[in-house]
């Protein structure tokens, strides 16, 4: 099997927009371009990799692991790219911006050896909600915000003229209720569990899963509560008072008593992108090092884990 690891690049945006005009639109070629290359990249594998739908493409089972085949790929240039770095050249200060589960298992754990490994550069998080960390983006108080998407709504956070988004890291969303309450995890039904959902601020991702629900079914879908961090949503569930929807990350080291997590088919995906402005400068910058240590910092994280 001779194939063009180039063309796994195409597959890959294909995966992470779902669709070919959308895959298109980030890589900066036209649709026809995008399709040419899935046809040859089917025909070196020979396999079919892409389905579209009305809702748009989706991998086959080969194109699942094809596109896995890229992200590795893209992990391993990322990590060469970082290497070929000289640390004691990259200099000055960073302001990245981000939500507290990305901070707190991604980004603080490899603080210690970026120090280590580029002395002069100054990596400072700046952790808080999306309206305000895209408002200290937007006044240039921020060199970039790591953003979370649902990633099929992935248009509720508009972008502001000449900013970019970078592909961090995809990882389930996972269905949280109260221990023992539901008698099978079968064929869950999400629009009729027997208990409210928590409601959650308006600007995180999960609110788009929850207006997802309301937009599928002719029903109220009732919420109780309103949370901001993951932290009380689950003590909410432990205590009976509802279910939520939370991303796997932030259940990561998380002690679980008095909860269910679960693996609903169809509950989608949460994206994690890097937000920043493309200044489209020639040479690297400190903030483009940082950019790069992050992406290989979320490739080596295994997303689908909450242990």
């Amino acid at each position: 099997m001779d194939i063009d690891p180039r063309r796994l690049r195409v597959l890959l945006a294909v995966a992470r927009t779902g669709g070919v005009l959308a895959a298109a639109d980030e890589l900066g070629i036209t649709a026809s371009a995008v399709s040419q290359q899935l046809s040859k990249l089917e025909g070196e594998t020979g396999h079919a990799l892409v389905v579209r739908t009305p809702k748009g493409s989706v991998l086959t089972q080969a194109g699942m692991a094809m596109a896995e085949a890229g992200e590795d790929i893209e992990r391993i240039l990322s990590v060469a790219r970082a290497r070929m770095e000289s640390g004691a050249n990259v200099a000055g200060v960073v302001r990245v911006g981000g939500f507290t589960s990305f901070v707190r298992a991604v980004v603080i754990p490899r603080l210690p050896t970026w120090r280590s490994e580029y002395p002069q550069l100054q990596i400072r998080i700046v952790e808080d909600d999306f309206p305000a960390l895209m408002r200290l983006l937007r006044q240039r108080q921020l060199d970039a915000v790591v953003v979370e998407l649902d990633s099929t709504t992935d248009q509720q956070h508009a972008m502001s003229a000449g900013m970019t988004d970078e592909p961090l890291m995809d990882e389930p969303w996972k269905l949280v209720v109260p221990s023992g309450t539901l008698l099978t995890t079968e064929n869950i039904d999400l629009r009729r569990l027997p208990f409210p959902w928590l409601g959650v601020e308006s600007s995180a991702a999960n609110a788009s899963v929850l207006g997802r629900l309301r937009q599928s079914t002719s029903e109220s879908v009732e919420t109780v509560h309103q949370y901001q961090d993951t932290i009380t949503a689950l003590a909410l569930v432990a205590a009976g008072e509802g279910a939520a929807i939370v991303p796997t990350l932030a259940l990561r080291g998380v002690v679980q008593d008095g909860m269910d997590v679960l693996d609903v088919p169809g509950l989608g995906t949460r994206r994690i992108v890097l937000r920043r402005f493309d200044r489209r400068r020639p040479t690297s910058t400190p903030a483009d090092t940082v950019a790069r240590l992050l992406r290989a910092s979320a490739a080596a994280f295994d997303g689908r884990s909450t242990s």
